[in-house]
């Protein structure tokens, strides 16, 4: 990397600024959306749903919290009745839009950076591509220079805000001295799926709205600015792999819905993809005398099974990356994908803790979820000077990209968080997702003579 290309770093004012500040108009709470829930139910009853009960289960699994951020389409007209023949492209535009303009605006603002001075502009939205492009809109509503380099990213999922910045390392090897703006959102409510598929209808749970705006730069002028600095960024892709490539894929279903297929093997594709990148990565990250542990103990015990196979017994011996890394900013794609990861790393409960809170306060929010779980740690005032944080990010594709950042300053700013952050964290209990007692009445068995009911009293007899 070119000496001037050493400083890519996020050179805001505090992270109030990149962490999307979701307000009253984008939230359904739990409480307040009874009568939602009990239309959801009605909705599957009317289509003909037999499986009540996996639905329940879908929901509450889910692990998110009793906050929805959503937009103003969560229940699209005509859903139960065919398949949408609406594209919402208003709903796409008009979440975008909020997100996406609320976000840079708070970052011109506190930063003092005008638009004009803007080099470089990538925008990661994964379902959404209009034409114009997402970047059109920003340097049309912000009047930006003529030169700027525009990028959209789209169909890289929850990993996009990764890959977006190790476009911007690899473009600042070319321009140097230059201001670099990442903006990483998605649509959600315009892709709500409609219909049966348990295995699509699990993305209707998990994924929320949000989004970040983060600026960067490799001018070595605001070194003393800086928040964090990008010391390396890996990113992997197993796509060739036919089952990794299928497990995680939008699709239409039976009756002609669109939706989001997650299958069974996307925890497979998953563990290969991460275990490919740290091979790349931990070299790069941890001290040699780690390195040099783990190489004894490995060949050891290797000599050991060898001469005595049949007294052997099974021994896993890791890399303990604390010993480079202090904090881990897991992607909040889900309880499974944390908790898996967590326990294939050997990180404590404090060490979850922020991706946990995070999913359970803000949902799977893609590509700027990992933004969330940063927000969580600076709010908690864990990050100080000189602090490595691992950021493990995994999208469709499949794909998985990491990024270690070093802190250049105490982070202690108040963010997205500010209104809740006392009530952090929760205890395992009341993590459960409220819906599995709430509406616990959904399993009933009368709802299943209340579907027929519904067959026989709409339906005519057309014979």
């Amino acid at each position: 990397m070119l000496p001037d290309a050493r400083w890519q770093r996020i050179v805001i004012g505090g992270s109030n600024n990149f962490l999307l500040l979701h307000d009253d108009r984008l939230s359904i709470w739990v409480n307040q959306g009874s009568g939602l829930v009990r239309r959801m139910a009605l909705v599957l009853l009317v289509a003909g749903v037999t499986n009540i009960d996996g639905r329940r289960t879908v929901v509450s699994v889910a692990n998110n919290g009793e906050f929805w951020y959503r937009g103003r389409n969560l229940w699209p007209k005509k859903c139960a009745r065919r398949p949408r023949r609406n594209s919402y492209f208003k709903g796409c535009i008009r979440e975008i839009d909020e997100i996406m303009f609320e976000t840079l605006d708070r970052l011109f603002l506190k930063t003092g950076v005008s638009p004009s001075d803007i080099d470089i502009l990538v925008v990661d939205v994964s379902l959404f591509s209009p034409a114009p492009s997402l970047t059109a809109r920003i340097v049309n509503r912000y009047k930006m220079r003529d030169n700027i380099k525009t990028f959209s990213l789209s169909g890289m999922g929850c990993s996009a805000s990764m890959v977006a910045v190790d476009l911007v390392q690899q473009l600042f090897k070319s321009y140097k001295n230059a201001f670099a703006v990442v903006v990483s959102t998605e649509t959600i409510d315009p892709h709500w799926y409609c219909g049966k598929e348990n295995s699509m209808m699990l993305s209707n749970c998990l994924f929320r709205s949000g989004g970040c705006s983060v600026l960067l730069t490799n001018k070595s002028c605001l070194k003393h600015r800086a928040l964090m600095k990008l010391n390396h960024s890996v990113r992997t892709n197993i796509g060739s792999n036919d089952e990794a490539y299928g497990c995680c894929i939008q699709v239409e279903d039976k009756q002609g819905y669109n939706g989001f297929l997650l299958t069974r093997n996307l925890t497979k594709a998953a563990a290969k993809a991460f275990t490919m990148n740290l091979k790349v990565l931990v070299p790069k990250i941890l001290p040699i005398r780690e390195l040099l542990r783990f190489a004894v103990v490995s060949f050891y015990k290797t000599n050991k099974k060898t001469a005595k196979p049949e007294s052997s017994s099974p021994s896993k011996t890791s890399l303990n990356l604390k010993t480079g890394i202090d904090h881990f900013c897991i992607h909040p794609g889900g309880k499974a994908v944390v908790d898996g990861l967590g326990k294939s790393l050997g990180l404590t409960e404090y060490d979850m803790e922020p991706a946990r809170m995070a999913l359970h306060r803000f949902g799977n929010t893609s590509a700027g979820g990992l933004w969330y779980v940063l927000g969580y740690m600076e709010a908690k005032k864990r990050l100080k000077k000189g602090d490595k944080i691992l950021m493990i990010s995994l999208g469709a594709g499949f794909m998985c990209n990491n990024c270690v950042w070093e802190v250049m300053k105490d982070m202690e700013n108040g963010n997205v968080w500010e209104d809740c952050i006392d009530s952090y964290p929760v205890s395992r209990k009341k993590m459960m997702n409220p819906y599995a007692e709430k509406y616990s009445w959904i399993n009933d068995e009368c709802l299943n003579f209340v579907r027929m009911d519904f067959q026989t009293s709409l339906l005519p007899d057309f014979k």
